[in-house]
């Protein structure tokens, strides 16, 4: 199965691919560890929409899917379920933590501006 482009298809297996947990015990946990993506999601939608920025419980969330997938393998996994609406505070904590590749072929990260709310109330850490 090419991994070359994120689908809806090979979603699971480029996460499955991507998974490093040595102490995971069954496909449930590698199943919670994915829901990540969704609370990282759930959080920059209550700041889009609410103004409600936690930016280090954002953090945290990325820093351990990074840790539990690969960097890139994450990366590419949070750009592909997250809306174009947060590419901007996504890839602003990516530079951040110095996690956001060159390229990703799914998302033209060149073109996605970076938050500047995001990028202030990061520097105050």
């Amino acid at each position: 199965m090419s991994f070359n482009r994120l689908t809806e298809e090979n979603f699971i297996m480029y996460a499955m691919k991507t998974y490093n947990n040595v102490q995971c015990k069954n496909i449930d946990e590698f199943y919670e560890d994915l829901d990540r993506i969704k609370y990282v999601k759930r959080l920059l939608h209550k700041y889009i929409n609410r103004g409600v920025l936690r930016e280090r419980l954002i953090l945290n969330h990325i820093i351990v899917l990074t840790n539990l997938f690969t960097p890139l393998g994450s990366t590419k996994m949070l750009f592909f379920r997250l809306d174009e609406e947060m590419h901007p505070a996504l890839k602003t904590f990516l530079l951040y933590l110095n996690y956001l590749p060159d390229e990703i072929e799914e998302v033209p990260l060149s073109m996605i501006e970076t938050d500047l709310y995001v990028t202030k109330k990061l520097r105050e850490i």
